[in-house]
């Protein structure tokens, strides 16, 4: 079993790479397509994601959690892989013929059948890829390998096929073609540690938590990818490009703290067999420390740069993606400590009916915000549903995680925090104002650069001689044996 560090290094590639080659790309296929074809692709995407959803349902989190307990006995194993792959089964045949029927059914779909289509492979290689099950083995490092090594392919496919903005359907039939590659290699490289069984399987006790979990999923993504579609339905496009523009740049900038949260989370389920509940409680702590010193000072840049970076990734046509990621930098504040008392906390604790009604208040804050703030603010409406649904759940989680294992919001962590990056605020903004670059890509690249510099130099100061934070001071000190 490879340690955090190591796990944490392979799936921070693995995390941020799944978000990095397809911006890597963004830049070029914003421009070639244009805002609504982008729009039509995501919007697609979106619909299709909602129907993964429901072929997975919990199944991301508990295969992880079952495949840990499971794995020092090849037998049961065996048995656990086989009753969570054989649920995963039905629940896929059942997605891909409802969302088949809806294709035909509903005309915002049907217009797209092409891209609709294209969809099922996509959703049928999501239930394929078994990703859960080499996580929960702790198999970063070749599930890394992999990815890094389909994803650069995808990138060359992308310059090579896609040249004019009629070239969507093949922009999005590359896309999925990475879930079909990956699957095909996964299912492969699974015979060396497991095959499927009929004996003794454990069905009952599994579906149960899949069924509380996938609830959790569903209403999870009435902010997420259900947001996405009713925008798309009902406004245009046009504001579906503009919210996945912005979107997109957020998730890159959590990939790295989410990289964390999923390699924690088989340890945090070891440490609870144990029941050493003071280093859990410990380690959470330690979780929300690096969290707020790491994406304060990221949130700042993105804030006072989002001008600049939707300019510089997407180019002219996207000013309506600004105002959302804004609100996103914001989001992502909420969504970090969500992860940790959620992932780290109540899903190792196996509180699966708390994790439940967290995503009942959000899911419900989402769905009646939609109706009140997307046809009016289209886009931007969308984000702030996205902000208070987050906010919702994570106050939920607040209160149970605290009932459960007394654990409280790191109030003067986050403060202090704030208050020691206000100079850095201040900092960047008159850099922003000296540096202002236009539409000039150079001088796009030199303002983001120098706001960048200024943020890590700052933040490392802050972090190893002020704060004394030990796993900022643990990583420098490595860093210079390593020179010698």
């Amino acid at each position: 079993m490879a340690g955090i560090k190591k796990n944490f290094l392979y799936n921070s590639i693995l995390t941020t790479a799944n978000y990095i080659f397809p911006i890597l790309v963004f830049p070029y296929v914003s421009r070639v397509l244009g805002v609504t074809n982008i729009g039509i692709c995501n919007f697609v995407d979106s619909i299709v994601q909602n129907f993964i959803l429901v072929s997975m349902l919990g199944i991301p989190i508990v295969g992880i959690r079952e495949i840990v307990v499971a794995r020092r006995d090849r037998i049961k194993l065996n048995q656990t892989f086989s009753s969570i792959f054989y649920i995963n089964a039905v629940l896929t045949a059942v997605a891909v013929a409802i969302l088949l029927c809806c294709t035909y059914l509903i005309d915002d779909l049907f217009e797209y059948k092409e891209l609709m289509y294209v969809g099922v492979f996509k959703l049928i290689a999501n239930f394929l890829m078994i990703e859960w099950f080499f996580k929960g083995l702790e198999n970063f490092k070749y599930i890394t390998i992999r990815s890094v090594a389909v994803r650069s392919i995808y990138v060359i496919a992308v310059f090579i096929f896609v040249k004019t903005s009629d070239d969507y359907i093949i922009y999005y039939i590359l896309t999925c073609s990475v879930f079909v590659v990956n699957a095909i290699t996964n299912l492969l490289y699974s015979r060396r540690f497991v095959s499927l069984t009929f004996h003794a399987i454990p069905f009952k006790v599994i579906a149960k938590s899949i069924g509380i979990l996938g609830i959790y999923m569903i209403f999870t993504s009435f902010y997420t990818s259900f947001n996405v579609s009713f925008l798309g339905i009902e406004t245009d496009t046009t504001e579906v490009g503009y919210f996945t523009t912005a979107s997109k740049i957020y998730a890159i900038i959590l990939a790295l703290f989410s990289a964390f949260t999923s390699v924690m989370l088989p340890r945090m389920t070891d440490i609870l067999a144990d029941e050493d509940f003071a280093k859990f409680k410990g380690l959470l702590a330690k979780c929300c420390r690096l969290f707020y010193s790491i994406i304060i000072p990221v949130a700042c840049f993105g804030l006072l740069y989002a001008e600049d970076i939707i300019m510089l990734i997407a180019g002219p046509g996207y000013s309506g993606a600004v105002l959302p990621m804004r609100i996103c930098m914001v989001v992502m504040l909420i969504v970090g400590y969500e992860q940790v008392i959620i992932i780290q906390g109540l899903m190792p604790l196996k509180r699966d009916k708390s994790i439940l009604i967290n995503s009942i208040v959000g899911g419900l804050t989402a769905l009646s915000l939609c109706f009140f703030l997307v046809p009016y603010l289209k886009a931007t409406g969308s984000s702030l549903v996205w902000l208070c649904s987050e906010l919702a759940t994570m106050l939920s989680a607040s209160f149970f995680i605290k009932k459960y294992i007394g654990f409280k919001f790191p109030v003067k962590v986050f403060v202090t925090r704030v208050l020691y990056n206000i100079p850095l605020a201040l900092s960047l903004f008159f850099a922003s104002i000296l540096f202002n670059p236009g539409d000039d890509p150079l001088r796009l690249i030199v303002s983001l650069s120098v706001g960048a510099i200024i943020m890590v130099i700052y933040t490392g100061v802050l972090q190893c001689a002020i704060l004394k934070e030990p796993v900022f001071i643990g990583f420098l000190a490595k860093l210079h044996l390593k020179k010698k």
